[in-house]
């Protein structure tokens, strides 16, 4: 038991002093609340609860304040131990964990037991590799992408393409679409404690779409396929043409699916009074299709945080993006549907084989 009363007047007056400091230390702050406290008589258990310690703790700090006094126990001059591996030793670790890719702390510990002679636990291994500069991070999966140069060409050609084109032309970006009767949580910024929720939806079925998008009016032609195929392409190559009766020439940019070059787009592109010009996009190169961000645009509008009791209000929903949200609405996400493109590369990451 600690009598309390111990403290001077002097004495009481600095430590209080240096408790309202709010340029204090932390750590200082703490012991010097805790001996005021053991000065009025409360208890070492109590303290340690309050404080979050254990009462030894604060019997340790009262113990070094009576014999040595409040610039004994206001000193935090800690440092850390030596490292227990050498430079050398350091650089060797950092070439082999740079060479492969860890998943468990196991054969880092087994590597550098074996050549450092040094036996580490988990949470010590950990702390290691946060002082060589390592963290345990999950790979991003990167798509393939064309090659820089063959994106680099497109990205020229479409840039004169639309800098030459005469007033009797047009150019489209096509492609399909599959959103799917599922709910899709999404982040937002919500109060503190108010745990969102959105609720899920038991069906796996979904929405066919072939569409194009014109970036210089917003048209946006679509056909709603059962199955997306070459009679879907060759139906949304009509309904474009159909939009377009004063195009002399209508361009249209998509992928090399197979439905996008198989016999019955063969056959639209045979006619003689075809208007359709079609341009292949480099492979692997869906950021190259401004669609795709179209895409992105219908997800946000429509799918995401979205509950809905049944199918065909999901599909009713889709449709009325299309149909009613895109004519009506383009010019407040105009911004994020645009040709403003870039090359993809992998240059920046660290591709594991």
């Amino acid at each position: 038991m600690i009598r309390p009363g111990f403290l001077s007047s002097a004495d009481r007056l600095v430590l209080e002093a240096c408790v309202r400091r709010q340029r204090e230390g932390h750590g200082i702050a703490r012991r010097a609340n805790a001996i005021l406290l053991l000065d009025d008589g409360e208890s070492c258990a109590r303290i340690a609860k309050f404080l979050y310690l254990d009462d030894d703790t604060i019997r340790g700090w009262h113990k070094t304040y009576l014999q040595d006094g409040w610039d004994a126990l206001a000193f935090d001059g800690w440092k850390g131990s030596q490292s227990r591996t050498t430079q050398a030793q350091e650089a060797a670790s950092c070439a082999w964990l740079e060479a492969r890719f860890c998943r468990s702390t196991v054969e880092i510990r087994a590597h550098v037991s074996a050549e450092c002679g040094l036996n580490y636990s988990h949470s010590g291994c950990i702390k290691l590799l946060a002082r060589l500069g390592f963290e345990y991070r999950k790979p991003k999966p990167l798509p393939r992408v064309a090659s820089a140069e063959k994106q680099a060409a497109f990205i020229a050609f479409y840039e004169r393409l639309m800098r030459e084109l005469p007033a009797d032309e047009a150019v489209y970006f096509a492609d399909a679409v599959h959103p799917e009767y599922q709910t899709k949580p999404a982040f937002g910024w919500v109060k503190v404690g108010s745990n969102p929720a959105v609720l899920s939806t038991a069906g796996r079925g979904r929405v066919n779409i072939h569409g194009a998008v014109n970036l210089e009016t917003f048209d946006a032609p679509f056909v709603e396929p059962t199955t997306v195929d070459g009679v879907s392409a060759a139906q949304l190559l009509t309904k474009i043409e159909e939009r377009n009766p004063d195009k002399r020439i209508i361009h249209v940019i998509w992928d090399n699916a197979a439905y996008h070059k198989g016999p019955d787009v063969r056959a639209f592109l045979a006619r003689t009074a075809c208007r359709i010009h079609l341009i292949q996009l480099p492979p692997y190169c869906p950021p190259l299709n401004p669609i795709e961000r179209l895409r992105a645009v219908l997800h946000q509008y429509v799918t995401h945080n979205r509950y809905y009791p049944s199918q065909k209000q999901f599909a009713d929903a889709i449709l009325a993006f299309m149909r009613e949200a895109i004519p009506q609405e383009w010019t407040k996400f105009r911004d994020k549907v645009s040709d403003n493109f870039r090359v993809i590369t992998h240059d920046n990451f660290r591709v594991l084989k």
